[in-house]
């Protein structure tokens, strides 16, 4: 049995999640409770439904606003020859670009291509040269030691570090000591430097539980980069690009959200490679033409399923919203299907823990989970309101179309699978529905024991890996039934982020019992004190994500970088908000930069 402590609360306890083979038969919440209701965009409803023994029971909810991506992207034309005229550009230039990358000679032409591959990432551009990469990334780290001696130039060691660690390589920390004074400090020569101290800070959030020396280069690159972005020192396009890291490092960045920001930084350097420029924006605008065609698929769909007249509207309508946060397991241009899935799957997702959080009374609740359990109708499913009918009926429907999707290419199983992880979830939140009636108040420990299972980062995890079909092993299915650590720390993560912002709302709801409220029950803390506890167990859970990435064995990288994508999803959703309920604000100006604003050629 596998066992993850990541957290040593100030007060002075061990939080341990334990590993087992019935790891879902719980008594209490086991998901990441959503905030939901804020008063400022919500109008409250009362609406009657009969109950399985024909008693009206009234349910009481708070409508979200409508999305207003959903008619926008429905409606919208995309210019099939202009994709197709940019292809050709595509192609023209990438065995251009390809001979740059590969014909570095000499003693340093490996280090030289490793610092050509960081620009090919940060411009949106590895997908195009994947095996080069690879093939470079393998002869390097096999000499590894000979390419850093007596490397002193810190932007050099900083990116190498980055990308041998992007690429699952477990290179050492130690490389960074030489940049030390004698008195056991970063040499303040360094502070200087703004391209090499924010390569610096990129490294070091990398950082594995043991990577003590970049804990210390976190703290000391963040602070003096604060004052370089500041105080002038840098040309403005070099301090926009410090506060944009300041606020969300590469390492937990959507990779397009990262690709449209080097673009403009990359433009304005002075010794910019204008063929280098002109193949990221004809990628990026080819991928954002993609994107506008997956959406029209998205929507046409979700106009034709027709939620509005056949449900209540206790749901959040987020399909184009699903199709932007599944960007951080699927980008590439050759997972279109992947990502169109996905997004259908997010809302089998939304849909039962809306009909189960707002809206579904407890015997509606219990008909709903028993008939998914079943995969057919329980006795008491005829009696049920219409909308539940609607609910129990899509999913089955839904997930029928996935297998007859996949079943040509072998890809049957990973639906099964995932199947079985749906129904652990629904029940599970059934369970979370019967803990919050009983208002109860577990201690802390207890609280992320139960909540931190890890089932909606396993039930995630899972769709993701079913969207992908057949290249995903079966043996990888097993390994995230045996809920590895990188797992548990992905829920740990999730659990404390999704409290840390919405708390108060779920207070607002008769939600007693949250990471917050709990910790500061127990600990006999203030609410400030709780959160930033709080959040030094997030930088613990993402060190361990980090470290499980490079040392998990047994399983396919494929894999490992979906769960990484699952931690990146977690960080873009709850960086200001709750972003997926309310993603009025920032979470709306990504999505415009992404769908709305056409990079220029």
């Amino acid at each position: 049995m596998e066992v993850i402590s990541i957290f040593g609360p100030k007060h002075g306890s061990l939080i341990s999640l334990h590993s087992s083979n019935n790891l879902f038969k719980v008594s209490k919440v086991t998901r990441f409770r959503r905030t939901l209701f804020p008063s400022n965009h919500a109008k409250v409803f009362r609406l009657k439904a009969l109950t399985c023994d024909n008693q009206e029971s009234n349910h009481m909810f708070k409508e979200l606003p409508t999305s207003e991506w959903t008619h926008h992207f429905h409606s919208i034309q995309v210019d099939v020859s202009e994709m197709d005229a940019i292809r050709i550009e595509i192609d023209a230039l990438k065995p251009k670009v390809k001979n740059i990358l590969m014909s570095f000679q000499g003693i340093d032409s490996t280090k030289k291509r490793i610092l050509m591959i960081y620009m090919l990432i940060s411009l949106g551009l590895a997908c195009q040269f994947e095996e080069e990469i690879y093939e470079t990334l393998k002869e390097g780290f096999g000499k590894i030691e000979e390419m850093m001696a007596n490397e002193e130039d810190l932007y050099t060691v900083s990116i190498i570090f980055w990308v041998f660690r992007r690429y699952g390589h477990y290179i050492s920390s130690d490389f960074f000591r030489r940049f030390k004074g004698n008195d056991g400090n970063f040499k303040k020569s360094l502070i200087g430097d703004a391209k090499g101290m924010l390569s610096f800070y990129e490294a070091a959030n990398m950082a594995t539980t043991k990577d003590y020396i970049l804990d210390e280069a976190l703290s000391f690159t963040s602070s003096h980069l604060e004052s370089l972005a500041a105080n002038g020192a840098c040309p403005p396009h070099m301090s926009r690009r410090i506060r944009n890291a300041l606020n969300a490092s590469q390492h937990w960045n959507m990779e397009m959200l990262v690709a449209v920001e080097y673009i403009s930084f990359y433009e304005k350097e002075k010794d910019h490679n204008e063929m280098l420029l002109k193949f990221s924006k004809l990628n990026f605008k080819f991928l954002q033409l993609q994107y506008l065609q997956e959406l029209k698929v998205l929507t046409k769909w979700y106009k034709e399923v027709d939620f509005v007249s056949k449900l209540p509207p206790y749901f959040r309508d987020r399909i184009v919203e699903n199709h932007f946060f599944i960007q951080t397991l699927f980008v590439e241009s050759q997972h279109s299907r992947a990502r169109i899935m996905m997004a259908k799957y997010f809302i089998l997702l939304v849909i039962q823990d809306d009909t189960l959080d707002r809206y579904a009374s407890l015997p509606e609740a219990e008909s709903l989970v028993n008939s998914l359990n079943r995969w057919a109708p329980d006795h008491a499913m005829d009696k049920q309101p219409d909308y539940l009918k609607f609910v129990f009926k899509f999913i089955l429907d839904t997930f029928e179309e996935f297998e007859k999707e996949l079943r040509p290419e072998g890809g049957s199983f990973g639906v099964c699978a995932t199947i079985e992880e749906f129904k652990s979830l629904v029940k599970a939140n059934l369970e979370a529905e019967k803990w919050a009636l009983a208002d109860n108040m577990p201690s802390f420990e207890e609280y992320i024991e139960v909540t931190g299972v890890g089932i909606t980062a396993m039930t995630t995890l899972m769709g993701a890996m079913m969207c992908m079909g057949k290249i995903v092993p079966k043996e990888d299915y097993k390994w995230l039934k045996s809920r590895p650590k990188i797992i548990q720390a992905l829920a740990i993560k999730g659990r404390l982020m999704n409290d840390m912002k919405g708390y108060k709302e779920d207070m607002s709801r008769g939600y007693a019992a949250n990471a917050v409220t709990c910790y500061m029950k127990q600990y006999r803390v203030t609410e400030q004190e709780a959160l930033k506890e709080f959040e030094k167990m997030v930088a613990v859970a993402n060190k361990t994500v980090n470290e499980e990435f490079l040392t998990t064995m047994g399983v396919s990288r494929l894999v490992l970088k979906l769960a990484m994508g699952v931690g990146l999803m977690i960080s873009i959703t709850y960086s200001e908000d709750e972003g997926y309920t309310h993603p009025e604000g920032k979470i709306k100006e990504k999505m415009t930069t992404l769908f709305v604003d056409q990079i220029p050629l």
